[in-house]
């Protein structure tokens, strides 16, 4: 029996816990992770400006990996600390988590960061922190590295001036070497903290040598939106085709001094008064996005979508009363930006925010300017109404052909003979694998729920359409079969309504030929089907490659570097049998239900490309070119790519 006593008990000090599981945090370590640090420091800055003592902000990407904040606000406090002698103020809230300004309401209404983590866990995160105070009549400087002070704060020159100034540089030991800023995503988090603070100056620099053509940014930007979010989208929407001659935008207080919530709202159109591919929504809570939504933008979506349904019911446009959120908001260009002394989020990167009472502050704050607007103007709200209405009986249509999709027996005649189809009448809930290899079609057919999961084998690779012409693409009927069993059509002639499956689920081996099959079939969705990544149709399964068993205990691994941190670790000088699955069709029946297939179990990842939305427009182009360099025509563009980042591959599927 193994040895268990007080000696084993770890007890991790100081900032130890950030850098030992830094994805609790942060997320995680990748790229989306690390560009979270500068929101943070930022994010204390835009706080000094929301409370009125901030003006302007100086973001300065020094290089790769170096990045510098500055305010002037009134400054970090630099005397000492009273719970902790010896210490400044400074120190403390870099050193220390959950420490600072924002636990109670006497330094700020509303924040940003309430956990009083974010500081702290830059530091932690930072190979080196650099900290220049300007308050009371000096400057003050110290060091950090590491989440560790290592120097002793000290006073520098007088100044009048105030604010405070941040620099630090990502930790390869936490990131990795290959861990750099990209300039367009701090480009794109200083304008979005402008547009959210309006009357806040932003400043933005950066080291001319890290901008390529392809960005489209400059190295020196001021970014400055005085009437806020109604400033930019109106920047965004003049140009385009809309129906409101005015932005309807505002800012209304909540009760209580509780907060504020701000808004701009426009309904794009394309050249022949459709809807609009070019719109966008997005919601922020104390500036921060809130890219999963939450309560203020529930709250918003219901008072606008009621709003303009009463409105319906007053002119008696009794197609009104089928209009849904939906349909409201296919084709905006909006944002709803809260202000709330209380903030609470799923996560600590607070992408989703939770409060129950913000929905109802949030309608109850609209709803009267947004029955002003539309009984203002007559004119612009029927033709908004019409507008809306056509997209509601569009829906409707398109729901109604869904539901009797599978019903046609027309269709099942004309299926691939390799097709096990499922049962269930009506999209919703239905799920088509696209599986590598008959074997593991077989072992597939045998895991599936028949009501919903229908099962494709292929016979190996497939054709790589962007190599190949289009008489080759024509000519192959493994994807041409595809195409008819999804049965929406291709982009030219695409219709939604047609679509026979909720989700496309592509299931190969986890290993490299697995990776490539995987790769040539999203080329081929991307090439000829970019509608159902769009819709968040298409999904990657995440079969595992190992299964551990130590005595009656077992699970399944998804990766080597799992497998060796539980070898190392939970499972140390203890007899364990390792099996790896070679491929799919080597699992059994109930194993690969379990593992890749059972909803409840499984993991997917779900294709996606760059939202059309004002933060992704610049993206798409990118992918464009990424995908056709290296899935096109042109091998040299595959080499050149292979021959820059061999050096950064280092583990290969064996």
């Amino acid at each position: 029996m193994n040895k268990y006593d007080a000696s084993d008990i770890q007890v991790l000090e100081g900032l130890e816990p950030v850098r030992l599981r830094p994805g609790m945090y942060i997320g995680g370590t990748d790229e989306k992770a690390w560009h979270h640090l500068p929101v943070e420091i930022m994010d204390n800055s835009i706080d000094e400006a929301v409370a009125g003592f901030a003006k302007k902000i100086v973001v300065n990407l020094i290089d790769s990996k170096t990045i510098e904040i500055t305010d002037d606000g009134r400054g970090i406090p630099v005397d000492e600390h009273p719970k902790y002698p010896g210490k400044s103020a400074l120190e403390v809230i870099l050193t220390t988590l959950h420490s600072g300004g924002k636990f109670n309401n006497n330094v700020y209404k509303t924040s940003g960061g309430l956990h009083g983590v974010g500081s702290a866990v830059v530091n932690a995160l930072s190979s080196e922190m650099i900290v220049t105070i300007s308050r009371d009549g000096y400057e003050w400087h110290q060091t950090f590295s590491r989440g560790k002070t290592t120097s002793p704060i000290s006073r520098g020159a007088e100044t009048k001036a105030h604010g405070t100034k941040i620099r630090f540089t990502l930790d390869d030991q936490i990131f990795g070497e290959n861990a750099v800023f990209k300039p367009i995503k701090i480009y794109r988090m200083a304008r979005a903290k402008s547009f959210l603070s309006r009357g806040v100056k932003i400043e933005w620099h950066c080291n001319p040598s890290l901008l390529t053509e392809d960005m489209n940014i400059e190295a020196d930007k001021v970014f400055y939106y005085p009437n806020g979010v109604a400033d930019f989208v109106a920047e965004k929407t003049d140009s385009k085709p809309h129906i409101l001659p005015k932005i309807f935008s505002g800012s209304v207080d909540f009760p209580d001094d509780m907060g504020r919530v701000e808004w701009a709202l426009n309904v794009l159109t394309d050249e022949n008064g459709a809807a609009s591919d070019d719109g966008f929504f997005a919601s922020y809570c104390n500036t921060i996005a809130t890219i999963d939504g939450g309560t203020h933008e529930a709250g918003f979506k219901a008072t606008i979508t009621k709003g303009l349904k009463a409105y319906g019911e007053k002119i008696n446009n009794k197609s009104a009363a089928s209009i849904v959120s939906e349909d409201v908001f296919d084709s905006v260009a909006a944002i709803v930006s809260v202000f709330y002394k209380t903030p609470q989020f799923l996560g600590q990167t607070k992408e989703k925010l939770s409060n129950p009472e913000i929905a109802r502050y949030t309608e109850n704050a609209i709803k009267d300017p947004w029955e002003m607007f539309l009984a203002s103007d007559p004119k612009t709200a029927n033709a908004l109404l019409e507008f809306v209405v056509n997209l509601a009986n569009a829906r409707i249509k398109t729901k109604q052909v869904k539901d009797v999709a599978r019903k046609t027996p027309t269709k099942r005649i004309r299926m691939p003979a390799k097709l096990a189809d499922c049962s269930k009448h009506g999209v919703e809930g239905t799920e088509l694998f696209i599986v590598e290899g008959e074997s593991a079609g077989g072992t597939a057919k045998q895991a599936r729920d028949r009501a919903t999961q229908a099962i494709m084998p292929l016979r190996g690779k497939v054709l790589n359409v962007l190599s190949n012409s289009d008489e080759r693409f024509s000519a192959n009927k493994e994807l041409n079969d595809l195409i008819d069993i999804i049965g929406a059509g291709t982009a030219k002639d695409w219709d939604d309504a047609k679509l026979r499956y909720e989700k496309i689920i592509i299931m190969t081996d986890a290993d490299v030929d697995g990776s490539h099959i995987a790769s040539l079939l999203m080329a081929f969705f991307y090439q000829y089907m970019p509608q159902l990544i769009y819709g968040g149709h298409l999904y990657l399964s995440c079969p595992p490659l190992y299964k551990l068993t130590c005595g009656t205990e077992s699970m399944y691994i998804d990766t080597d570097e799992e497998l060796e941190e539980l070898k190392n670790g939970k499972y140390k000088n203890k007899r364990v049998e390792i099996s790896r699955f070679k491929g799919l069709g080597e699992m059994m029946p109930n194993q690969l239900k379990e593992t890749t297939m059972s909803p409840k179990t499984r993991r997917l990842i779900r294709v996606d490309l760059p939202p059309k939305t004002e933060e992704g427009l610049e993206d798409t182009e990118k992918t464009k070119t990424l995908v056709y360099d290296l899935m096109g025509k042109k091998p040299e563009f595959r080499f050149k790519f292979i021959t820059e980042h061999a050096q950064f591959v280092k583990d290969l599927f064996v």
